[in-house]
């Protein structure tokens, strides 16, 4: 699934050519998406400037004249920017063609994704309106987790991996920021102290900046927006390297399933609290 740093590098791949521009047209080839795509939201998008392209989590906000276009890439999906003469290929869904001729291209094979058109304050809409901090926030920080980790037993991984909690911290970049931080993954959260929050805030901070530096992380469904893989798949510390040594300590890194989801973490680098 596409997390954070994917969505944020396909909207610093779209905005320089979609921001300001004119939906002339939209085709949609397929509208059986997370939310079906009705002809009335596809006419909601025809002749709307685009005034701004933002996130909001892993959702891509397109500020129209009138509206929002709410965007979720879903399990496999991503943005292109083509010409509208470039033929579609299989599982090329919809099409927003502009009035300097480039087209945005949403390309879904599993269409998991959304394309929904909202005219109520987009922060109010229910997929938005429980979202916890943005990690990258200035208010993201270790005293924010002490707070909300407080009186709550659950382990340190599906904390910060809950969308109420912060957004956009997947598997993959949950793993290698507890890594950094020395913490493991099984930590029940209410266990950390203060330093460790701290170290933890830190870290997701900067293991997010820098996938984002480095494009994304390359996974099987995943390409950047002008189809160039993301590189950050070479900085990954412990996601994906079971039993390979930890790059510290030698020891090999080891795998547990947590709340359904695969963790990878260095048992001797990571501490786990009692």
């Amino acid at each position: 699934m596409p997390e954070l740093p994917e969505v944020e590098t396909t909207l610093r791949g779209l905005a320089p050519t979609v921001t300001g521009q004119r939906i002339v047209d939209v085709t949609v080839r397929e509208r059986r998406f997370r939310y079906f795509i009705t002809s009335a939201t596809e006419n909601a998008f025809k002749g709307q400037r685009i005034l701004a392209i933002r996130r909001r989590a892993k959702y891509l906000l397109l500020d129209l004249e009138q509206g929002v276009g709410l965007i979720h890439l879903g399990m496999s999906g991503s943005l292109r920017i083509v010409t509208p003469a470039t033929p579609a290929a299989r599982h090329d869904h919809v099409d927003l063609a502009l009035e300097n001729c480039c087209c945005i291209r949403f390309h879904d094979p599993r269409r998991f994704g959304l394309l929904h058109w909202v005219v109520q304050p987009v922060e109010q809409h229910p997929l938005l309106r429980h979202l916890g901090i943005e990690p990258l926030a200035a208010e993201f920080n270790g005293a924010y987790l002490r707070q909300r980790a407080t009186g709550r037993r659950v382990n340190i991984k599906n904390f910060i991996m809950d969308q109420r909690v912060v957004v956009g911290v997947g598997n993959i970049y949950a793993s290698e920021a507890l890594y950094r931080a020395g913490i493991h993954p099984a930590c029940i959260v209410n266990a950390l102290t203060r330093a460790q929050c701290d170290q933890l805030a830190t870290a997701i901070r900067t293991v997010l900046t820098a996938a984002i530096a480095h494009g994304g992380t390359t996974l099987r469904d995943f390409v950047r927006e002008d189809g160039r893989p993301g590189y950050f798949v070479h900085e990954l510390q412990v996601y994906q390297r079971t039993g390979k040594p930890c790059y510290t300590c030698n020891t090999p890194i080891c795998q547990q399933r947590l709340g359904q989801r695969s963790s990878f973490f260095c048992p001797v680098c990571q501490t786990l609290n009692d």
